[in-house]
């Protein structure tokens, strides 16, 4: 299994990593760039015109292992990776072509993950039966009406997915904080194929962060957050470790409370409770930190957040 790792790994980072430089250029001459929205600073604002939908290229991993290894929880975590990519990809487009930082409105965005997320529970459940317990710790479980467990997941795979999407909004941002995810999920599965699948994505993501670095040559785009953010809320469910998603997701669910908080307190007060939402920007407009030192902090919390999660799944569960 080693060996087999190690081999996902090179071939999708050597791949990623040589690709992306050639991805870019093409971007960049069909004009699919990034438009910037006008209250982010000015350095935010000399970012205009850097490629956008760079994280088509992670669907690279998924190619290869598809080519080696095509077992079922394989097809499926790849189709549910290149269905949310799918709708980032939409809202990439309009975003690119028309220059407008709000792509598809939060409705048609929202109806489009809904029929997502039901069509992958569904094509899950016709794998293996669907256990509608929720796995607790010390070994004990909450077992839920089969209808109000799929409405708790698929709210719960939608919030996931957006969660993640609001957290891409620095240079690497998602990338530091994603990769010790995957990395927790590749640490606890016992499925061969859940472990390639988090390979092959740790891979292209360091493949990617060789341009996704401060100053990011191109950036991810929702293509990539939206897909990041089905795909790890399909392997909670499937390691069934519903349980430890507050810990594990810490930054993620921070960033979007932000942004739900912010709005909730403007409407109440007409005052601000952060500098901006996601609270990425709060930090930067507030203290002064640099988009380097918030990336390093933001990933450094995700690190102990996942070493915290994955004592309490060895020890706890």
């Amino acid at each position: 299994m080693l060996i087999v790792s190690l081999t996902i790994f090179t071939m999708t980072f050597v791949i990623v990593a040589a690709l992306c430089p050639v991805l870019i250029r093409g971007l960049r001459t069909l004009r699919l760039t990034q438009p910037i929205r006008s209250q982010l600073p000015a350095d935010h604002q000399a970012k205009r015109g850097t490629p956008l939908m760079a994280g088509i290229i992670l669907m690279i991993g998924n190619v290869v292992l598809l080519a080696t290894h095509p077992g079922d929880l394989i097809i499926f975590l790849s189709s549910v990776y290149l269905l949310f990519s799918i709708i980032g990809c939409i809202d990439d487009m309009k975003k690119a072509v028309l220059q407008d930082p709000g792509g598809i409105s939060g409705s048609a965005k929202l109806l489009l993950q809904s029929a997502a997320a039901a069509a992958m529970l569904y094509y899950y459940s016709q794998l293996t039966p669907l256990d509608t317990t929720v796995r607790l710790l010390f070994s004990s479980g909450l077992e839920l009406p089969p209808i109000l467990y799929i409405a708790v997941i698929m709210l719960f795979i939608i919030g996931t997915a957006n969660a993640v999407n609001f957290t891409d909004g620095l240079d690497g941002l998602l990338i530091f904080s994603s990769i010790p995810t995957y990395f927790f999920f590749f640490a606890i599965s016992s499925s061969w194929e859940v472990q390639l699948f988090c390979i092959a994505m740790i891979a292209g993501l360091l493949g990617l962060l060789i341009y996704n670095m401060y100053p990011a040559k191109a950036f991810m785009g929702d293509t990539g957050s939206l897909a990041i953010g089905g795909s790890l809320s399909f392997l909670a469910v499937i390691e069934k470790v519903e349980i430890l998603v507050p810990i594990l997701f810490f930054v993620y669910f921070a960033e979007q409370l932000s942004v739900i908080l912010q709005v909730w307190y403007y409407k109440k007060t007409r005052l601000r409770l952060f500098k901006m939402t996601p609270v990425h920007y709060h930090y930067s407009l507030k203290y002064g930190w640099s988009e380097t030192k918030i990336v390093w902090i933001f990933g450094g919390v995700s690190a102990l957040c996942s070493l915290i999660s994955w004592l309490l799944w060895a020890y706890a569960m």
